[in-house]
């Protein structure tokens, strides 16, 4: 992902560029970026004694033009503490889909990407792209991303799976939003730029509805199919309030969008219920979850959306995903207990896979491999892991490493 400037002083980061130094944000950077765009020159960021070489990209439709990004592959190369770590793609289910389903340029910032779902829809046909969608199943090669596959890939993008104590009561639905219309940027889906094609909901507000109701209605403009031609669908991300009867089948009900409804109809809503049973249990659990829906739609020519494919994901207070309620203890006693962390996630992989559940980034200068071992094998596990909770031994989350 990009290694900007965040909402807090934790991201900080120093960059070596034709020989100067600066940290991100500080007077001179944005032109030292453009210079070593011009000039094809690869800063180095400094997190690491010797230096762990990225590059500079061009942003699209943002006021900063440029911003640097760790070259492909070398995320696991920089210190814990900085924004630009990731952990090995080996550890989630991101290694499989490197190189196939997600290919960057450095030369030009683009990421060219493969779904396993459509963006258009042939006029006439019902939902073809409902079954696979929702079931997450992953095709032959494992070279496409799902629905959730993108959305995981997009949140960790956003680097919403990184956690750090000064981010607490900083991350709200706007910051979200903002973070993910980034992870956006450069993005391309065969011909189209995904952001054209996305849409995340602005942060609610009675004394803006009419604006917020005239930008949402020009930007769903491009998910109005033309008589005789294939239905353009759009993508939605946002948090789900409620899946409730309409007076036919079904309509989503989307928070911070309480002027408009998504329709669903009964078979889908059955597909929905079987499908996401445990994300759908675990919400209505803990009123401290949130559940957020990616869906493909499209706008129907009385001028309502219909949704074609969806996927849930369930994530914490702080937003950060999590599949069962082991993870959410895990997760809710690392926060508390002020540590930090970045979270792995499954992408295409099925729930018994095994996986990292978090890399501990606070304990020394290597990260540390947690992850979970569950009766049901739907948690996380692997057997390279640091830090083990066996939960059929312990029922409370061991003693966490030291910092």
């Amino acid at each position: 992902m990009n290694a900007s400037p965040h909402d807090n002083k934790a991201d900080a980061a120093l960059y070596e560029i034709a020989g100067r130094r600066f940290e991100s944000g500080s007077p001179g950077f944005v032109e030292a970026l453009a210079q070593a765009h011009a000039t094809r020159q690869r800063p180095r960021c400094l997190c690491q004694p010797d230096g762990v070489e990225m590059y500079v990209a061009r942003r699209v439709g943002l006021s900063a033009s440029y911003i640097v990004k760790r070259l492909p592959d070398t995320g696991s190369l920089h210190a814990p503490h900085c924004p630009s770590y990731e952990p090995p793609a080996e550890y989630s289910g991101l290694g499989q889909l490197l190189g196939r389903a997600i290919n960057e340029d450095p030369a030009t910032g683009e990421v060219r990407l493969k779904l396993d779902f459509s963006l258009s829809k042939l006029t006439g046909l019902a939902h073809a792209s409902q079954n696979s969608a929702t079931s997450d199943s992953v095709s032959s090669e494992g070279a496409r991303l799902t629905l959730r596959g993108l959305l995981h890939y997009l949140w960790e993008q956003a680097d919403l799976t990184r956690w750090h104590p000064s981010f607490a009561g900083k991350r709200s639905w706007a910051v979200v939003r903002r973070h993910l219309l980034q992870a956006a940027e450069n993005k391309i889906v065969g011909t189209h730029a995904l952001q054209s094609r996305l849409y995340v909901p602005e942060s609610f507000s009675v004394d803006q509805r009419e604006a917020l109701n005239t930008r949402r209605q020009s930007q769903w403009a491009n998910a109005m199919a033309l008589p005789g031609q294939s239905k353009p669908l759009m993508l939605l991300i946002a948090e789900l309030k409620e899946i409730v009867p309409a007076r036919y089948g079904y309509k989503a009900v989307i928070k911070h969008m309480p002027d408009q409804t998504l329709a669903l109809d009964e078979a889908m809503y059955r597909r929905l219920v079987r499908r996401f049973e445990n994300e759908l249990k675990l919400w209505a659990a803990s009123d401290a979850l949130h559940l957020v829906m990616i869906a493909t739609f499209h706008v129907s020519p009385a001028g309502t959306p219909d949704i074609e494919a969806l996927s849930l994901m369930t994530v914490t207070a702080e937003w950060i995903p999590v599949q069962d309620g082991y993870e959410q203890q895990l997760v809710m006693t690392l926060v508390a207990e002020r540590r930090s962390f970045v979270k792995a996630l499954r992408y295409n992989l099925p729930a018994k896979a095994q996986i990292a559940f978090a890399m501990l980034t606070d304990v020394s200068a290597a990260p540390l491999l947690m992850a979970i071992e569950s009766p049901m094998g739907c948690a996380s596990s692997i057997t390279e892991a640091d830090w083990v909770w066996r939960v059929e031994m312990q029922a409370a989350v061991p003693e966490l490493p030291r910092k």
